[in-house]
């Protein structure tokens, strides 16, 4: 095989190269494309002990790859994913681009890999912050039928990039540089992640709302976000609240997550046992804890959702999806 990774030089993309290491994705007889902008052109990356060259995406096109996982932003992906597709390469685009187009699959392994087939040329991993809410969700709507969500997020730097880190490690430092946000990250919390639509919501409070209906397919949920950035490195963070159309029990609720394939239950109050993003870095695995019923409504649990944001919510379900479409003889 020929696999390409676009964007290999972004935080995403160093990710994706050492999660691809970790799960001994590329064999022998296979060809890692490393692909970048132009100014990256050139570059030397070292890949288990490969020194290999960063190519252009012209050049990455014209090598007809079998997979491409794509995490070089939006803009990017309207203009090449369309054509590494037309090439027969399949894509697997990390970006918002393809998201919402009702043509394109968007995928979350664990709940709907089923779908794809081998005419899915342009596949879209969904947005960090709604994998990890929808992979707790699933199995939950399934049994109890799901009402309404209402979540709330603490949102880890690394989701804004490299420029975010720096800004947070500058502050630490008392060094003053550039900014990725138009406030202090340090000692703050800063109530918007990406820009405003105009009914006042950010583009990431409705990512969470539009996608967790397309992947779950069902419009009947509603949703509503607040998406707040905090100054965490480790992952991103979830206070989710879920109305069900059916009563349940706690325990069961319990015990249908901690069989989930992907989800880890950290809920134990005795020993004050939940999840927390600095135990979640470097991990695939969604963690759920503080598992407990809304005492002020009727069918109603709160629960609290953590994973590392540019694993399980970038690189590794992006990869996933590739390990899918190779094992079903898909890509």
């Amino acid at each position: 095989m020929k696999i390409a990774v676009v964007g290999a030089t972004g935080m995403v993309g160093e990710v994706m190269l050492k999660v691809l290491a970790e799960r001994n994705f590329i064999g022998k007889n296979d060809e890692l494309i490393l692909v970048a902008s132009e100014r990256s052109v050139g570059k030397q990356i070292d890949y288990n002990g490969d020194m290999l060259t960063v190519v252009g995406l012209q050049t990455a096109v014209d090598m007809k790859a079998d997979i491409a996982l794509f995490s070089a932003g939006g803009e990017t992906s309207l203009e090449w994913a369309p054509k590494f597709a037309a090439a027969g390469t399949t894509v697997i685009d990390n970006s918002s681009a393809w998201r919402m187009d009702p043509t394109k699959k968007l995928i979350v392994p664990e709940i709907n890999a089923s779908e794809l087939t081998k005419e899915d040329k342009i596949i879209a991993n969904p947005n960090c912050s709604t994998i990890q809410m929808v992979l707790v969700l699933a199995p939950l709507h399934k049994k109890y039928n799901i009402k309404r969500v209402i979540v709330s997020t603490y949102q880890s730097i690394t989701g804004t990039g490299v420029k975010a880190v720096q800004q947070l490690e500058n502050e630490y430092a008392g060094v003053a540089g550039e900014m990725a946000y138009k406030y202090p990250i340090h000692r703050n919390a800063i109530p918007q992640c990406d820009s405003f639509e105009e009914n006042g919501y950010t583009k990431e409070e409705m990512k969470l709302v539009r996608e967790t209906k397309k992947i779950l397919s069902d419009n009947t949920i509603a949703v509503t976000a607040t998406a707040v950035r905090v100054p965490i490195v480790g992952g991103h963070s979830e206070a989710v609240n879920v109305e069900f159309s059916n009563d349940f029990d706690v325990d069961e609720v319990r015990n249908i997550l901690h069989h989930t394939d992907g989800v880890v239950v950290q809920d134990n109050n005795d020993t004050y046992t939940y999840p927390m993003p600095m135990y979640a870095q470097g991990k695939d695995a969604v963690f759920v804890g503080r598992i407990r019923r809304d005492e002020s409504q009727e069918n109603t649990l709160n629960m609290w959702i953590v994973a590392d944001n540019l694993r399980k919510g970038a690189a590794t379900n992006t990869i996933q999806i590739a390990e899918y479409l190779i094992a079903k003889g898909l890509a």
